[in-house]
């Protein structure tokens, strides 16, 4: 790293003092490693709009960090859908370890940057699975075999819940980011979420670290078994939200 850019990890890491959060120099080599991938094979695929590393560092390292809020998971199974460039599923594996996180997307094209990344940051116990979440979410080796399921899609909790909730096991949770206040896009989703075996846990409402970016975190957790008909077949938890 050049000297402007540890002094944009310095930033960095003062963020996450907020999130109580310490990256050892072997992590800071990781997410610099990271962003300079992200940018070498965004010039030939669309993975991000963001690309000043400072900016990266904000709206993509910190944001995804901000789950540290809500849970620090250790050993558990992590399950990222529609991860796109590996958000929040990277920065989660390279802050704890010793978590099993897979990262699914239905572009295959994104899937081999992640390949990349983790060969490239030696990574363990972290694989990419190509495909759409309503087809896995009915494949009994990762049906409710998830700990916790993450995402940073952009949906409607609605149509989230009925992607996530299949993935989770009794007692697990999912948590879905979003931005600013959903008070309305909550109560509507309400029916979904129950439907699917699920509850409201906890709604975190906050604003990044030395930022003015509103950030909402959805806590929601297993409750029931999510009966079988769920997810229905691909499209329609978009198409025809429950």
């Amino acid at each position: 790293m050049n000297d402007k850019q540890y002094a944009e990890f310095d930033v960095f890491q003062n963020m996450l003092d907020k999130l109580n959060i310490t990256l050892t120099e072997g992590q800071k080599q990781q997410f610099m490693d990271y962003y300079e991938l992200l940018i070498e094979w965004n010039k030939v695929m669309n993975l991000t709009a963001i690309t000043t590393l400072s900016d990266v560092v904000i709206k993509h390292f910190v944001d995804s960090l901000t789950l540290a809020k809500i849970i620090r998971p250790t050993s558990e199974k992590i399950l990222d859908i529609g991860t796109g460039a590996g958000f929040p599923g990277i920065p989660l594996k390279i802050v704890f370890p010793d978590t099993n996180i897979v990262l699914l997307d239905s572009l295959n094209k994104r899937l081999q940057f992640l390949n990349e990344v983790i060969s490239k940051l030696g990574m363990k116990n972290i694989i990419t699975l190509h495909g759409r979440a309503e087809d896995y979410g009915r494949d009994p080796e990762y049906r409710e075999q998830f700990d916790l399921c993450v995402s940073r899609a952009v949906a409607k909790l609605s149509s989230l819940s009925e992607y996530c909730i299949p993935y989770v096991k009794k007692g697990g949770f999912f948590i879905s980011y979003k931005s600013g206040n959903i008070d309305e896009e909550l109560e509507s989703s309400q029916r979904a979420i129950k439907l699917l075996g699920a509850k409201v846990e906890q709604v975190s409402e906050f604003i990044l670290p030395d930022t003015d970016i509103g950030r909402t975190l959805v806590v929601l957790k297993k409750t029931e078994h999510t009966p079988k008909i769920y997810p229905r077949s691909a499209g329609k938890p978009s198409k025809e939200p429950l």
